[in-house]
């Protein structure tokens, strides 16, 4: 990941809302949600959720896919463990720490 890319996708997650959509499609799994279904659940209105799945998607942390007249989002796990990996690149100085762990077990890729 590029450090643009990181600052975009931080950006992202810098608001309130778009966190709470990224953690919530995160738990959703590869199934991911319907809009509707992320604007109920967040009590966010339709328009404002729209706005905020824009921003998500463009930073790449999140895909979204038309099934019938559905729109169904789902995190990115590469686009998330890439951002995960940048931000621990160089943890605790080179010493090994929690991040070993996290590579071992596949987590950071």
């Amino acid at each position: 990941m590029q450090s643009d890319q990181a600052v975009a996708a931080l950006g992202s997650l810098a608001q309130e809302h778009r966190l709470a959509i990224f953690r919530m499609l995160v738990r959703a799994g590869k199934e991911g949600l319907a809009a509707g279904m992320i604007a109920e659940a967040l009590g966010v209105p339709s328009s404002s959720l729209s706005f905020h799945l824009a921003h998500l998607t463009r930073s790449g942390l999140i895909s979204q896919e038309r099934q019938s007249r559905t729109l169904i989002y789902r995190a990115d796990y590469a686009a998330m463990n890439s951002l995960v990996a940048y931000l621990l690149e160089n943890c605790c100085a080179g010493d090994a720490c929690a991040v070993d762990l996290l590579v071992s077990q596949g987590a950071c890729k």
